[in-house]
C-alpha cells in the first residue's frame, strides 16, 4: 500500500515560483521595504526553507503577517529510493494529492537532476510508462524547481555533503514543451535565483514543432533535446502515436533552425528498442537525416517496464548502431544505464505505486 501523506490546505498561495521582482512587489504591497523582496528569494531559492516561519532575518511581524495568504509551496515525500549506484529516485506529493517523479543523479564533480513538468503525459509513447497512467495536468514553475530543491537537500541529507544541484534535464514525466510558459518561467528561476547556469539546463520535447520555433526565438543558451527515437515517420507513428502532425522531416527541419538561431548544438535523444528500432539500416537512415546539422544524438538503452511489451537492445546491437552513425560522421554519446535497481525508467516508480495502492 502506498503510504497516505497528508493533503496540506491549498487556499494558501506558494511563494515558490515567484521571481526576485515579484517577491520585492509582494514585500511593498505590504508595507515592506523593497529589499525584503531579495532576501525572500534567498530563504526560497538558495537556503530552501520549508515555511515561512524558518526565514529568521524578517520582522516576525511580516512573517505573521504571510502566513495569512503565503505558504512556501514545498511538496512532500511520499516514497525515496536510493540505488547501489548513488542515483536517488522520489515520489513527490503536491499541494493537491498529485505524484510526480523526479530524480537526482550525482557524478564525479556535479550533481544533475532529471525534472517533471506535467503530471503524468499527454503524449502516451508506447514504450514509457508514464504515458499509461494518462494526463491529470501541467505542474506550475514552482512545483517544478521544488523537485531540484528537493533532490539537493536529500541527497545532502544522505551524504553529508553540501552539494548543489548544477543540472537539470527537463526529461522527467511530461511533455514539456506543452507546459511551455511554467517550463520557461521554471527554467529563468533555476537560472538567475537558484544559480544555475544556463548552459547547463535541458529542455526535452518529443517534438512539439511550433514550440522548438518559439524557444529559438528565445535566444537562450539552453539546451534542446528533442526524443526522435526513430528516423522515418511510419516507425514514429508506431512508437509515438499522438504525435503525429509533424513529420520527422519537419522536426529535424526545426532542431536545424533552432541550432541557427541559438548557435546551439542540438541533441537528439534516440532509445534503443530491441528488435524495433536499433538494427543497422535505421542507423543509417538516421545518420543520413542528421548530416550536416549542428547536432549530436545520445543513444539510450532501453529500461525494460513491465508489461508494455519492448525491451532493452543488447549491448553488440548497441554497439554496431553507434558504429554506424561514427562511420558516417555523426557525434554520438552514450547514456550509462542508472538506478536500474530502483524503478528508473521514467514513470516507473508512480506507476508501481499507483498498481500496488489499487491491489
Amino acid at each position: 500500500m502506498i503510504e497516505v501523506l497528508s493533503i496540506p490546505t491549498i487556499r494558501l498561495k506558494p511563494l515558490l515560483g515567484l521571481d526576485d521582482d515579484e517577491l520585492r512587489k509582494l514585500a511593498e504591497s505590504m508595507g515592506q521595504p523593497g529589499f525584503r523582496g531579495p532576501q525572500l528569494a534567498r530563504w526560497l531559492y538558495r537556503d530552501g526553507v520549508a515555511s515561512i516561519d524558518g526565514m529568521m532575518n524578517l520582522p516576525s511581524a511580516f512573517r505573521k503577517e504571510l502566513t495569512r495568504v503565503w505558504r512556501v509551496g514545498r511538496s512532500q515525500t511520499a516514497l525515496a529510493q536510493y540505488s547501489r549506484d548513488g542515483t536517488l529516485k522520489m515520489l513527490l506529493q503536491l499541494a493537491d494529492g498529485q505524484r510526480v517523479e523526479t530524480v537526482g543523479l550525482p557524478y564525479d564533480g556535479w550533481l544533475s537532476c532529471c525534472v517533471s513538468s506535467q503530471v503524468g503525459c499527454p503524449v502516451s509513447c508506447a514504450f514509457c510508462a508514464t504515458g499509461r497512467s494518462g494526463y491529470t495536468r501541467n505542474l506550475n514553475a514552482g512545483e517544478i524547481v521544488d523537485q531540484v530543491l528537493t533532490i539537493q537537500q536529500a541527497m545532502r541529507e544522505q551524504s553529508g555533503l553540501d552539494r548543489k544541484v548544477n543540472h537539470v534535464v527537463f526529461m522527467g514525466m511530461g511533455e514539456p514543451l506543452m507546459n511551455y510558459d511554467n517550463v520557461l518561467k521554471a527554467v529563468h528561476l533555476l537560472n538567475r535565483e537558484v544559480g544555475i547556469g544556463m548552459r547547463n539546463l535541458t529542455v526535452s520535447t518529443v517534438g512539439y514543432v511550433p514550440a522548438i520555433q518559439k524557444l529559438a526565438a528565445e535566444h537562450l543558451q539552453l539546451t534542446l533535446a528533442i526524443s526522435l527515437h526513430a528516423p522515418n515517420d511510419a516507425l514514429r507513428r508506431r512508437l509515438i502515436p499522438t504525435m503525429t502532425k509533424w513529420s520527422v522531416g519537419e522536426i529535424v527541419d526545426a532542431a536545424r533552425d533552432y541550432a541557427s538561431a541559438t548557435g546551439r548544438r542540438v541533441t537528439f535523444e534516440y532509445c534503443l528498442l530491441r528488435d524495433e528500432n536499433d538494427g543497422p539500416e535505421q542507423a543509417r537512415e538516421l545518420a543520413h537525416l542528421l548530416k550536416g546539422m549542428l547536432a549530436h544524438v545520445n543513444l539510450i538503452p532501453y529500461n525494460t517496464v513491465e508489461g508494455l511489451g519492448f525491451y532493452g537492445p543488447s549491448m553488440e546491437r548497441v554497439r554496431a548502431f553507434r558504429a554506424v552513425l561514427e562511420q558516417m560522421g555523426i557525434e554520438v554519446t552514450q547514456r550509462a544505464q542508472r538506478g536500474a535497481d530502483i524503478d528508473a525508467a521514467c514513470g516507473q516508480l508512480r506507476r508501481r505505486q499507483e498498481l500496488a495502492a489499487k491491489k
